[in-house]
């Protein structure tokens, strides 16, 4: 005995209908900002990942039209541009909001209160991982991994960093945005709408005023090893073999550039501490 399709579930549906083409006059000033792109590249194909952001400064996300349109370009199929565009999550699938709002929940973010933040976010707002507030001006979605570990738990917001956040601090933010007011990043230059960054990371520059300046570079705590290397720094504590007493050394003071926050300051341990819960380490054949 066998059942049709019908019984199983499954629904065989229409062919999904070619791409809808843009309007002539914004696929003509798409075109000249693609072949600007385009010409950047000896091989044509590589400029498939600006022209990409490119579609996307135009929707706020990646269309069917947009992928067609980067094909057009790059004399690609769109399943090629597709592949491409599904598996980078800085291309959104469907429509978001003026300003994505990303929280780290990876191991250093997470256990420093990253999953706390984005818990608080997701109830705060009402909506879930990807999905957008009503009045379409945030997207919420937790991130891997900012690359900004040493100022954990880290939110950022269009790609500019918000860093040592704590839930409070995380639905303020939120709450600026949706209602307007102006919001500064930790480090980097100020925030521009997601359409904004799109076409700035498919390469053409930022003409807001002051914005190029106001992107310094890695905040102090990131710099620290280097510090170290070039000798700014004090130097590493030593330990001192078994059975060698130390030498007595006057306590240090951190200067305000050492230990910036509590996740590099000296802790103690069963070897520092003998009411640590762990015990004093003995020494051999004790």
């Amino acid at each position: 005995m066998t059942t049709s399709s019908s019984e199983r579930g499954v629904s065989l549906g229409m062919p999904e209908l070619p791409a809808p083409a843009y309007p002539d006059d914004v696929r003509a000033r798409l075109e000249r900002d693609a072949r600007e792109i385009i010409a950047r590249y000896p091989d044509s194909r590589s400029a498939l990942l600006p022209l990409l952001h490119l579609v996307q400064s135009e929707e706020g996300h990646v269309t069917r039209t947009g992928m067609r349109f980067c094909a057009d370009m790059l004399d690609l199929t769109t399943a090629e541009v597709t592949a491409v565009a599904t598996f980078y999550t800085m291309y959104r699938r469907r429509p978001s909001g003026d300003y994505q709002v990303g929280v780290c929940t990876n191991t250093l973010c997470a256990v420093m209160g990253g999953d706390a933040i984005f818990e608080t976010l997701q109830e705060h707002l009402g909506v879930g991982n990807g999905e957008t507030t009503d009045d379409g001006k945030v997207t919420l979605e937790h991130i891997e991994c900012n690359a900004a570990c040493d100022f954990a738990p880290v939110v950022m917001v269009n790609w500019e960093f918000f860093d040592n956040q704590t839930p409070g601090s995380a639905k303020r933010l939120v709450d600026d945005l949706r209602a307007g007011r102006p919001v500064e990043p930790t480090r980097g230059a100020r925030l521009c709408t997601f359409k904004e960054t799109a076409r700035i990371l498919a390469g053409f520059p930022d003409e807001r005023p002051g914005a190029v300046e106001a992107s310094g570079s890695a905040g102090p705590a990131s710099l620290v090893g280097l510090r170290l290397a070039k000798g700014e720094a004090a130097p590493a504590r030593v330990v001192h073999p078994r059975g060698e007493a130390p030498q007595e050394e006057p306590p240090h003071e951190p200067s305000p550039t050492e230990h910036l926050s509590s996740h590099d300051a000296p802790q103690d341990t069963s070897a520092s501490d003998s009411a640590h819960p762990a015990g004093p380490i003995a020494e051999e054949g004790e």
